[in-house]
């Protein structure tokens, strides 16, 4: 559970800003709510209001975090649209994951039978950025996002399969291990340099075309303002590619 000065932080929202409010308890010194920022992993909070109610405090945040959305016109990022690990054990030196089933279909299968519309493919990049999101507030980083790591669950596209995942590491230089799928992964997984939160951008760049032509970016680009997202999704260079998820989300807006 996250924590801040001695704060255990019971509730947090996050908002597709970057900001967003939480709500701290501390075994002696009471309730704090504060705003707080995201970015790259790291959550900086400011503006406390502290309180010995407990109840009190549960108002301020749940007052601020509606004042907040309300004057800025902000919407809240969901928790992850990912698949859920529901039990983990060692057993003979090997890891053991039990997930969660998702019921749907993968966009692996889906593409066997047509190609998806610009509209739907927004929609679907947009709603995995909102769960990578939060795995890369995590330091986390997907490294394998593909059609077959994707289920559509209704409407709801749900991310699988976190094998390959890591803690981006910023003194490291490079993977201690290659991993990721050949056309998806992007250059520094292959020994180039360190993946990091740009990685899983890349690998949505690649999805994104795939979706709308049904190949890679290199082979065929989509056209218009879309082919121009993707072409900076998949630059070679890291730094040129989306900062994060959320400038991408709103490229796609």
């Amino acid at each position: 559970m996250d924590e801040n000065q001695g704060y255990v932080i019971r509730q947090s929202v996050l908002f597709d800003n970057g900001r967003g409010i939480a709500l701290g308890e501390h075994p002696r010194e009471g309730f704090v709510t504060w705003q707080f920022t995201e970015e790259q992993g790291r959550r900086d909070y400011y503006w406390g209001h502290y309180y010995d109610d407990g109840v009190a405090a549960e108002k301020d945040y749940a007052d601020r975090a509606a004042d907040y959305q309300r004057r800025f016109g902000v919407r809240e990022v969901k928790r992850p649209i990912a698949q859920q690990m529901r039990e983990a054990a060692e057993q003979d030196g090997e890891n053991i994951v039990i997930e969660e089933f998702v019921q749907g279909d993968t966009l692996d299968f889906l593409l066997k039978e047509a190609l998806f519309s610009p509209q739907e493919t927004k929609q679907t990049i947009k709603q995995l950025c909102q769960g990578l999101w939060v795995l890369h507030s995590m330091a986390a980083v997907h490294r394998d996002i593909k059609p077959e790591n994707v289920i559509l669950r209704g409407s709801d596209a749900v991310l699988i399969d976190f094998d390959a995942a890591r803690l981006h590491k910023p003194q490291a230089e490079a993977d201690t291990q290659i991993l990721g799928t050949t056309g998806f992964a992007a250059p520094e997984q292959y020994g180039l340099g360190q993946s990091d939160t740009r990685t899983d951008i890349y690998s949505l760049g690649v999805l994104m075309n795939v979706l709308l032509t049904g190949q890679h970016p290199s082979k065929r680009l989509a056209e218009g303002r879309l082919g121009r997202v993707i072409q900076r999704c998949t630059q070679v260079n890291p730094a040129k590619r989306y900062k994060d998820v959320m400038y991408l989300m709103e490229a796609l807006s």
